[in-house]
């Protein structure tokens, strides 16, 4: 199974500028340890040190919010998964 990663902008500057990746995996969860393995720098802006993912972090599988169980939501081949950061500012 493989998935396309849509890379929210705040990240790209640890993905070499890259807006997608392709990634195998046959849960949310392996697609985003694919894509923290490809870009590590990538592991502490979704992450915490136990592994889940940070509050302001939210996964889309094919549309919807993969919350609560983002990380075991299975995949199929050709789904997309959008990461979004949730931003504030005043």
């Amino acid at each position: 199974m493989s998935a396309v990663i849509h890379i929210h902008p705040m990240l790209r500057s640890f993905t070499g500028g890259q807006s997608t990746a392709d990634v195998p995996g046959s849960t949310v969860g392996d697609c985003l340890g694919e894509l923290t393995r490809r870009y590590p720098e990538v592991e502490k802006e979704l992450f915490d040190e136990n592994g889940c993912l940070l509050r302001h972090v939210d996964i889309y599988l094919n549309g919807e919010s993969a919350f609560p169980d983002e990380l075991t939501k299975p995949v199929a081949d050709s789904d997309a998964l959008h990461i979004v950061m949730m931003v504030v500012g005043g």
